[in-house]
């Protein structure tokens, strides 16, 4: 797990046991995000994206923590091993996490804030439920980023955004019982810009892992139901 250092921003691999407490941030991509390679090549601070990256550290060191998980930056995605290990270890790095700041770009003071969140589009993409789900410790953070709340304190709103019970939200729940289609029904009306994350944004929620075959499209939602099938009696999924 590569990790940055949040005083000086350099990175740092870290292996099982020796992985430090870390903040991690869940957010949107949007225009001019910054790369493994921009950060190699020394050319991150010039791009918008820098300013997550920037602040995520900020607030971590304010809170004490040392080391800090960004997935634009600190997944080098030329290489396909590092990606595979990546995304089917990504909900296990949430739920991990010191902390998690969910950072939502478009949820600004302009409109009531129960109004607003349910219009942010952090809830419409696939892969910032793993991110809802696996923290314990969550904060929710506006465009300028003032912290909006914890998700242990917004259960309710949350649970009419996205349909998750809030025991689930709350980490009171043992996702292993949860009926398979339920889980499947978060992810409805989600969306993800490659046909293939549809199934690979839920791994981590079924606990399972697989080959990444960027390409396959629609075949990658066919092979994570036949793992599931091989590893549950839940007969539910059949509904999907």
């Amino acid at each position: 797990m590569r990790l940055i250092n949040v005083r000086d921003g350099s990175f740092k691999e870290f292996i099982g046991t020796q992985i430090p407490e870390y903040a991690i941030l869940s957010h949107t991509w949007e225009d001019e995000e910054v790369t493994y390679k921009d950060v190699m090549e020394n050319v991150h601070k010039g791009k918008m994206g820098f300013a997550k990256i920037e602040m995520t550290c900020r607030i971590a060191a304010s809170e004490g923590i040392d080391w800090a998980w960004v997935d634009t930056c600190c997944i080098d995605k030329s290489s396909s091993a590092e990606l595979t290990e990546a995304i089917n270890s990504m909900y296990l790095w949430y739920k991990r996490s010191k902390v998690c700041y969910a950072y939502l770009g478009d949820l600004t003071g302009f409109v009531p804030f129960e109004e607003a969140l349910p219009q942010c589009r952090w809830f419409t993409r696939g892969w910032t439920l793993q991110e809802l789900i696996g923290p314990q410790n969550l904060f929710f953070y506006d465009r300028e980023w003032n912290v909006q709340g914890h998700k242990s304190q917004l259960g309710h709103i949350l649970k009419g955004i996205t349909g998750i019970r809030i025991s689930i939200l709350r980490g009171l729940a043992d996702l292993s019982t949860i009926a398979v289609a339920e889980k499947m029904s978060w992810a409805a009306h989600r969306q993800t810009t490659r046909i293939e994350d549809t199934a690979y944004c839920l791994l981590g929620l079924f606990d399972i892992n697989i080959p990444l075959l960027y390409g396959e499209e629609e075949k990658a939602f066919v092979r994570l139901q036949e793992e599931i099938i091989k590893t549950t009696n839940d007969r539910s999924i059949f509904a999907w």
